[in-house]
């Protein structure tokens, strides 16, 4: 199915899917600064191919759905999860499984607090507990090197197409754990589509304007949708402790482990990402 541009929770959300739309529903869910083309398409029909509808989607600011003017803040992580089940409602679908990535994963959660009659199931990949800023838990930070990488992006000349690309394509580099070799060309493939396809690239660094809310502290435990939580032990973004926070604070959810991967969906680990997907969200 090709993209479409959908109204959903009142603002237009770029989608496209995947597989049969009589089988159960799988909601992708991609993390900050990242359109819905880092779900591989590949990725996307390999896990229809288990009988699943797959939908992938644009978060605003990002690829085809609406953008905002750079450096303001127009919406929370509560909007984007309230965007997502717009895109169900879009799709005339009542429940589906969740499967969020990063920033996608605490969206996800917040369905599942918000809405449960909606969600199937969860599947948190290299994700963290959304709720408030307070790190009272005492996980570890993202790594400075990635931080400081990222400063330098206010002196990039963003008309320079190559450039750009460049610095995305190296940024992705940071990413990768030591198990498998950074994939170059399918990076760059991603890249020259998402720069293709954005409205406007510099909106998505409004994701970083996004802060945890004090409503949704200590709301894991009431999660009653199946959780399956997929992390790589060399997650620079967001450390392998975040996942062990995520399955001590969701009843009976169950852990993942990608050794040696890092913030990443590596195309080497796609069977065994695929195949948990598989098996979480059978029978539910």
């Amino acid at each position: 199915m090709s993209e479409q541009i959908v109204n959903a929770n009142g603002v237009d959300i770029c989608i496209e899917s995947f597989g049969d739309r009589k089988n159960p529903a799988v909601l992708l869910i991609m993390g900050a600064m990242c359109s819905m083309v880092y779900w591989d398409d590949e990725f996307c029909q390999r896990l229809a191919d288990t009988g699943r509808f797959v939908i992938r989607f644009d978060n605003r600011d990002v690829g085809r759905s609406v953008t905002y003017e750079p450096g303001q803040s127009h919406y929370t992580v509560t909007d984007l999860a309230d965007d997502a089940v717009g895109v169900l409602d879009a799709y005339g679908i009542d429940r589906a499984h969740i499967v969020g990535m990063s920033l996608g994963g605490m969206i996800a959660q917040v369905i599942a607090v918000k809405y449960p009659h909606r969600t199937l199931s969860l599947t948190l990949i290299a994700s963290s507990i959304f709720g408030s800023d307070d790190n009272r838990r005492d996980l570890p930070p993202m790594d400075e090197q990635i931080l400081a990488y990222h400063r330098n992006a206010a002196t990039l000349n963003w008309t320079d197409e190559a450039a750009v690309a460049d610095y995305l394509i190296a940024g992705s580099r940071l990413l990768c754990g030591s198990k498998h070799p950074f994939d170059e060309m399918r990076v760059s493939r991603q890249v020259g589509t998402e720069i293709k396809r954005a409205h406007n690239l510099l909106s998505m660094f409004n994701h970083a304007l996004l802060r945890g809310d004090d409503s949704f502290e200590d709301k894991l435990p009431g999660i009653t949708a199946p959780a399956l939580v997929i992390h790589g032990t060399e997650d620079r973004i967001l450390p392998y402790e975040h996942a062990l926070a995520l399955v001590d604070e969701i009843p009976n959810a169950s852990l993942l482990t990608l050794t040696g991967s890092g913030h990443e969906i590596h195309a080497s680990d796609w069977d065994s990402i695929i195949a948990a997907i598989s098996s979480h969200t059978s029978g539910v």
